[in-house]
């Protein structure tokens, strides 16, 4: 019998945007589910499903590598996260569970979006370099194609010259 561990998957990029959105997704869900569970509900039906359209929104963003845009709309998640629970919709401790969620993935945008970020500042660095340097090469081939400038002879100093200046008497 082998009991050695299946290989893990190589990380792709996007790959834990999707899974933290889903495990928020799943959070979500999951409290929905349990809303009609117990006498005071843990998540009102009304909210679940609009926390999970904008949860929805999320993932899709993120799906598409947007973290900015994924990060709005998490913003707007948790704006009406925190209307529905002042509403009293939304109970504490589910509450406090989708928060969690949510701080998860929001560092896990905020990290992508840096990264992203870096990418395109070391990207326009490197073009700005080439730039140069491609402008330098011009130059230099442009000095080097020249014609140097010709050379006028100077006349010999005969001597004739002598004797006619102020001074000689």
């Amino acid at each position: 019998m082998n009991l050695t561990t299946p290989p893990v998957p190589e990380a792709r990029p996007g790959r834990s945007r999707r899974l933290l959105a889903g495990l928020l997704l799943g959070s979500v869900l999951a409290t929905g589910s349990l809303a009609g569970c117990s006498a005071a509900p843990e998540l009102d039906r009304d909210a679940a499903r609009q926390l999970q359209s904008q949860v929805l929104a999320v993932t899709e963003a993120a799906a598409s590598s947007d973290p900015a845009a994924s990060l709005k709309r998490l913003d707007e998640l948790v704006v009406n996260l925190d209307e529905a629970a002042a509403r009293g919709e939304v109970s504490f401790k589910r509450h406090q569970s989708i928060r969690k969620s949510v701080d998860t993935v929001r560092a896990d945008l905020t990290a992508q979006q840096a990264a992203a970020e870096a990418a395109r500042a070391a990207a326009a660095e490197a073009a700005r370099v080439a730039a140069e340097q491609e402008a330098a090469a011009q130059a230099a081939a442009a000095a080097a194609s020249a014609s140097p400038p010709a050379v006028v002879p100077v006349p010999a100093d005969s001597g004739k010259a002598k004797g006619k200046g102020k001074g000689n008497g």
